[in-house]
């Protein structure tokens, strides 16, 4: 575990080294604190990397709830896939279908 007298030990024995220089004993204490130092980033990263959450791709894939077919060019709006229809999306970024849109307002498909 990193603490602040860890921190604060590793630090002063660094600024030691590089005034007055370190004895074989304080060069020792350094490498082992360093390590001691590293273990503890190391395991804070396996923590954070452990707690990631994948989220597919695929409906209602950004947790909102409002789409139908999320990820198929397709705004739930009940049209066909926006690339093979030509309706354009209004001032507000809505085509009026009343779902829920993501991305450039006036966009047209």
């Amino acid at each position: 575990m990193i603490t602040k007298e860890l921190v604060d030990r590793i630090n002063a024995l660094a600024r030691r080294q590089r005034t007055e220089g370190l004895s074989k004993e304080e060069k020792a204490e350094q490498d082992q604190l360093r390590q001691q130092y590293l273990k503890g980033i190391r395991g804070q990263v396996i923590d954070a990397l452990s707690n990631i959450k994948f989220v597919e791709d695929g409906p209602a894939s950004c947790g909102c709830g409002e789409h139908q077919n999320h990820g198929n060019n397709s705004c739930g709006c009940g049209h066909p896939p926006h690339a093979a229809h030509k309706h354009q999306h209004g001032q507000n970024g809505s085509c009026g279908c009343g779902g829920h849109h993501h991305g450039p307002k006036d966009v047209k498909h």
